[in-house]
């Protein structure tokens, strides 16, 4: 029988004008069934250049009602969390590449509806092979990131210089150098697969190859009790991809080994995407979610990691802080929320004043500053409460996927009920 869906023309909206939506923008225009309808900017309309012919708006509302599902590519969690809750709130799904925004806000914005991460960036991407690795019977025990390039606190010349090369922003280009934005993907990860971090700010072995950094990690796994662990690895030589290091049973050995996925002797395989085309890859997300099979991805129930703001330089009182994620005041760290419930999460800190002095290298926390009121300090508040004081006999509070399809028809999205 034939889908409701098949002819339907499905409209997207879009939050953000920076390189995802663009890329994202293109796509839509490409696309026979996906249809670009508005794109919801804080920038002055005639400076929001891009692929929309017009479509740019600064209402909320109107991206609404123009809208059957909205993707969210901000990168500002603040933003994100106000713009996502209307949205959520108005019955439409909502698809982020936006890391930043799940790690803040994740959790309790799936609490008020369908809130997913799309594949394409590493953490859908690694979501998404995670699935695929099970899917062929192999069970995973590393979700991991390679990285290309890691400096801690690179210059604002040195930045500016690669954001020119590159075409994209100063701040992306910091928050991929300092390891910001590792940090907050692979927290992503430890949350919305249900694994863990090793310790603060990740393990990330230097080694000639994925392989070799790759069995390192899978060693470290099963020395903690084999519990799965996020992590990352800086090779000298190796695409900048994901992979995920899995068990194996004995009768599929001969099977792996001749597909030349297994770690020499070990007891493992690696499984590796050498490639994720962020924006370009949104639509699949779309796609999946339309046909009922989307491989439902965010921050979780229960959140066990977060990102911590720590000091590049020292902070004096009474200096605000500018750009928190890509800036030249902080860097992120993971961090497990139980150890560390006193962190500022580092997405709530752009706007934020420096009430008593942190030292460089100190972990800034709330005593530290004022940090201005948001839904997504609330947000916060509300996850870290629930993490904390978990309900008495209660299972996960928040669903990290649905327990059925999220339906579109007839062009508008409907409600899917959170348990």
């Amino acid at each position: 029988m034939a889908s409701p869906l098949s002819s339907a023309e499905v409209r997207v909206g879009v939050v953000g004008t920076g390189y995802i939506a663009r890329g994202l923008a293109h796509m839509l225009r490409r696309s026979s069934r996906l249809r670009l309808s508005r794109v919801l900017t804080r920038r002055p309309l005639d400076d929001a250049a891009g692929p929309w012919d017009g479509q740019v708006t600064h209402s909320v509302e109107r991206l609404i009602a123009q809208s059957d599902v909205v993707v969210i590519t901000t990168g500002d969690a603040v933003h994100g969390t106000e713009v996502a809750a209307a949205v959520l709130e108005a019955r439409l799904p909502v698809i982020t590449m936006d890391a930043e925004l799940q790690v803040t806000a994740g959790s309790y914005l799936a609490s008020l509806g369908p809130i997913f991460e799309a594949q394409g960036d590493q953490p859908g991407t690694l979501a998404l092979l995670a699935h695929e690795a099970m899917q062929m019977g192999v069970t995973p025990l590393v979700y991991g990131n390679i990285k290309g390039f890691l400096n801690h606190n690179p210059t604002p010349a040195e930045m500016d210089y690669w954001a020119r090369r590159q075409g994209i922003s100063l701040t992306q280009v910091t928050s991929f150098t300092d390891g910001t934005k590792l940090q907050i993907e692979q927290t992503l990860v430890a949350n919305g697969l249900g694994a863990t971090i090793a310790r603060r700010g990740l393990l990330g072995p230097r080694t000639d190859t994925v392989r070799t950094g790759a069995l390192q990690l899978a060693e470290a796994a099963a020395a903690r009790g084999g519990d799965p662990l996020s992590d990352y690895v800086l090779p000298e030589h190796g695409n900048p991809g994901v992979f995920v290091v899995a068990t194996f049973t004995e009768e599929l050995g001969e099977f792996l080994h001749y597909y030349k996925v297994r770690l020499g002797d070990s007891p493992y395989v690696l499984l590796e995407r050498p490639f994720h085309l962020c924006n370009l890859e949104i639509p699949l997300t779309i796609d999946r979610l339309l046909r009922g099979d989307l491989i439902a991805f965010n921050n979780g129930p229960n959140p066990r990691a977060s990102v911590a703001a720590v000091a590049k330089r020292d902070l004096a009182a009474g200096e605000p802080i500018g750009q928190a994620i890509g800036g030249f005041q902080v860097r992120g760290e993971a961090v497990l929320i139980a150890d560390e419930p006193d962190h500022v999460p580092i997405g709530l800190l752009g706007g934020a004043t420096v009430e008593r002095p942190v030292a460089a290298g100190e972990t800034v926390r709330f005593e530290h500053v004022d940090v201005p009121e948001s839904l997504a300090l609330r947000a916060w508040r509300w996850t870290l409460q629930s993490v904390l004081t978990p309900p008495a006999g209660a299972g996960a509070r928040v669903p990290s996927q649905p327990s059925s399809p999220v339906p579109l028809a007839n062009g508008r999205a409907q409600r899917h009920s959170v348990s």
